[in-house]
This record gives structure tokens, C-alpha cells and sequence, in this order.
């Protein structure tokens, strides 16, 4: 250990890096239950709950020993909330691909981040995107969970006997009741910065359901398990494989805006992720910059492909990593045995059902809060950069569609550049992004009108 992860040289020891891979696990492992509730059963993309389980702890266990071995930093990784909304909402269910056919969509975008990585393109291609716009991104897809997590618990629906799009739901039902329980935890256990917070109001949350609809018949939502004997769903795996036929068959507008989707929202989630996890542990060089970021970055696109092959959403660098760095973590030992607690979690799958979607709702909705912090950061006050921040924070949510918010940012941001007639500023990068999106949208709307 000492020969692989340098211990003594980052000034650690065995026991302090089992301690902090132990802290990561458990500030992440909600996404074990909120993964299924994305992507399982009742979603767009409609997978089987244990399946998502299977996938989700093996591609994060994947992807968190790939980290730390390649980088020999205290990160972990795991599908990414945001990207398996884009997964599910976005890839299945306004682009209408299947389960498979997103999974093979994710997986060709893992090797196009590999190859993007080993040749220093994807760093370029990061630096040429507006800071602001960059901001703007994480926030939109923040208030995107959010709507997911209203929705999922029944406090915001749609409003077809009125005049209103939406509405606030019906409190009388037990479950809408359960879910706001469930907020009011998951709000006291993080401003009190209780460890693993989202984990802990997950299972509060899910016990309290339990009582009341096993002790006292209250209909929550929770299903009981048909056998306690843990069981390994791989229906999904290499299904990235058997579906390519699918993907290339389906319209060019939708592969088009597929491919832009996956490949900008995980550069700049992975990037701001490292970054600021790397910012907290005190990695950064005097130029602000992280040291074997290309490493670190590569073992995010290995990952991405691997967890596809295995049947789940992009992999991605998880913030939650920075709970492992502050109990002591230092090297790649704490991602191993961070890893080794999603191996060891392959065997939740008979409690998954005693996981109500009232439990993982409140989660989603304090994780878009999370996610609008970047807000701050806008210069809300230079009108140039507020147009094309407001229409990519609003357009995901108001479109129920992350690559419709940001299609309308960027055609936003080039237009007020031109209009300033400060052509000079534009990325010819940013160019190349938005006549994508005009071609997506253009083939869109001939398909419509039955002229392709």
C-alpha cells in the first residue's frame, strides 16, 4: 500500500483512509436508492429497479477504484444526478430512445470523452465555454432534479381543470404527507451538518413509511420484499451493445442533440466537480490548477463506457468525495475502500422496495438546491451575460428538457455577442455548438412537416 498510494509521503496513514473512504461512502450511498428512482421502474427509461441497483454499485465501484488508482486522489465516483436525468428524461423520453439504446448513447460518448481526454481536447474544449454559461449549466439541471422531486412527491402537478400549467398537489394524500415529512429531515439533518445527511433522512424517511403501512395500513408507497435472499439483476448488462441498431436508426436530430447533451453536461460537471472537490483538499497549484487532472479525467470517461457496459448512466466524480478529504483522506486508498462498500452494497437489493419514492423525493429537491449555488457566481448585473444564463437555468425545467435549456443559452449567448458586435469573444468552438443545435432543431422541424 505504501508503494502504490505513497502514504507517508501525503502524510496519512491505513487507518485514517479507511476512515474517509468509509465517511465518502456513506455521504454518497443514497444514490444506491435515488438511482432507481430515476431510472427504474415508473420512469422514462423504465428498467428494473434491481437491475439499476446492480449497475449502480458495480459502475461506482468501477469508477471510484479507477480514480484512485490512475490519480491517487480520495475521489469517488458513481452515476451522476443530473446525468441520469438527462438519461432518463431527456435520452428516453423526449428522444424516445429505449433503456438500450441510451445505454449505447453513453457508452459512445465515453470513448469519444477518452479520446477527447488523451489528446488535451477536452480540457480546450471546457476553457471555450463562457464561465457564466458554465455556472448557469449546473444550476439548471439543479432546478431540473428539483421539478423531479416535487413531481415524484406529488407536491407539484399539472393543472389541466385550470388555467395554471401547474399546481400544488393534494395534501390529504398520505404520501404527498410522508414526503414533506421527509423534506423537513432531509432540510434539519444538512443545516446541521449531520453526516451522510441525504443517506440518513433516506432511511428515516423510508422507516417512518414502513410503520405506517405495516403497522398501521397506511398506503405509502412501500413495497415489501418477496424474499430477503439478495439477488443480482444483470438484465441490463451489455445491453449498450445489442442496441446500437436502435441508436443509429433514430432520427439525426435526436443523435445530434443525444450526443451534444451527453458530452457537454459530464465535461462540465466532471470538471467543476474535480475542481472544487481538489479546491477543499488543498490540491490546487498556485494557478488555481489541478495536477493529473488528465488522469483524474480519464478515469471519468473509462467510466462512463464501463457503467454503460454494465447498464447504468454516465459515471461521474462525485462532490460528496470532499466528506472523505475532510475526515483525513489523502490517496487513492480511501477510494478503494469507498469501492469496496458499493461491492459489499450489491447485496441492498431485497430493501429496495421499503425505499418509497415520498423517501427519495426529498433528496432530489435538496440536491437542486445544492446544485443552484453556482448561481452566486453570475453577474446578474451585465445584461451580455444574464440573457443567456436565465434562458439556460429556466429552460431546463420550464422545457423538461436539459438539452432544450441549454440549445436556448447558447443561441442566446452568440446572439448577444453578435448584437455587441464583439465577434471577437465568441469561441470558435461555441460556433461549431450552436450550429448543431439550429441543425438538430431545423431537421426537427422538417421531419414535422413531412418534408424528411
Amino acid at each position: 500500500m505504501e508503494k502504490l498510494f505513497k502514504l507517508k509521503e501525503h502524510g496519512t496513514n491505513v487507518r485514517t483512509e479507511i476512515i474517509a473512504g468509509l465517511t465518502t461512502f456513506f455521504a454518497m450511498a443514497y444514490i444506491i436508492f435515488l438511482n432507481p428512482a430515476i431510472l427504474g421502474e415508473g420512469s422514462p427509461a423504465g428498467m428494473a429497479n434491481t437491475a439499476v441497483i446492480t449497475a449502480t454499485c458495480i459502475g461506482a465501484a468501477l469508477g471510484t477504484w479507477l480514480i484512485g488508482w490512475l490519480s491517487n486522489y480520495p475521489m469517488a465516483q458513481a452515476p451522476g444526478l443530473g446525468l441520469n436525468a438527462v438519461f432518463s428524461y431527456t435520452l428516453c423520453g423526449t428522444f424516445g430512445l429505449s433503456a438500450g439504446a441510451a445505454l449505447s448513447a453513453v457508452f459512445i460518448s465515453g470513448i469519444i470523452f477518452i479520446l477527447l481526454t488523451v489528446t488535451g481536447a477536452r480540457t480546450a474544449i471546457v476553457k471555450a465555454i463562457p464561465v457564466n454559461l458554465k455556472k448557469a449549466i449546473g444550476a439548471g439541471i439543479g432546478l431540473f432534479v428539483a421539478l423531479i422531486g416535487f413531481v415524484n412527491a406529488g407536491i407539484v402537478v399539472g393543472e389541466k381543470s385550470t388555467s395554471t400549467t401547474v399546481g400544488l398537489g393534494n395534501f390529504a394524500s398520505p404520501t404527498v404527507l410522508l414526503a414533506c415529512v421527509g423534506l423537513i429531515i432531509t432540510i434539519v439533518l444538512v443545516v446541521a451538518k449531520v453526516p451522510g445527511a441525504l443517506f440518513v433522512s433516506m432511511m428515516t424517511t423510508s422507516v417512518i413509511g414502513c410503520i405506517c403501512q405495516f403497522v398501521f395500513h397506511i398506503e405509502m408507497g412501500v413495497t415489501a420484499p418477496t424474499s430477503w435472499i439478495p439477488y443480482l439483476d444483470f438484465s441490463m448488462f451489455a445491453k449498450c451493445f445489442t442496441s446500437f441498431g436502435e441508436l443509429i436508426s433514430a432520427p439525426i436530430a435526436s443523435l445530434i442533440a443525444t450526443m451534444i447533451t451527453l458530452v457537454l453536461v459530464d465535461m462540465f460537471d466532471t470538471i467543476g466537480t474535480l475542481v472544487g472537490a481538489a479546491d477543499k483538499a488543498g490540491y490546487l497549484d498556485e494557478n488555481g490548477d489541478l495536477p493529473k487532472i488528465e488522469r483524474a479525467m480519464l478515469a471519468d470517461a473509462v467510466a462512463t463506457s464501463a457503467g454503460a457496459v454494465v447498464g447504468t448512466s454516465t459515471v461521474t466524480t462525485y462532490v460528496e468525495s470532499t466528506a472523505g478529504i475532510s475526515a483525513g483522506g489523502k490517496t487513492g486508498l480511501t477510494s478503494m475502500v469507498t469501492g469496496i462498500c458499493f461491492v459489499l452494497s450489491l447485496f441492498l437489493s431485497p430493501i429496495v422496495g421499503l425505499v418509497p419514492g415520498a423517501a427519495t423525493a426529498p433528496v432530489l429537491i435538496v440536491v437542486g438546491v445544492m446544485m443552484c449555488g453556482s448561481l452566486k457566481d453570475i453577474d446578474w448585473s451585465d445584461i451580455e451575460v444574464a440573457i443567456p444564463c436565465f434562458l439556460t437555468v429556466v429552460g431546463m425545467p420550464f422545457f423538461y428538457s436539459i438539452t432544450d435549456g441549454l440549445a436556448f443559452g447558447f443561441i442566446a449567448y452568440v446572439v448577444v455577442k453578435l448584437t455587441k458586435g464583439k465577434v471577437k469573444e465568441i469561441h470558435p468552438l461555441v460556433y461549431v455548438i450552436v450550429a448543431l443545435f439550429l441543425i438538430k432543431y431545423l431537421i426537427s422541424a422538417l421531419t414535422t412537416i413531412g418534408i424528411i
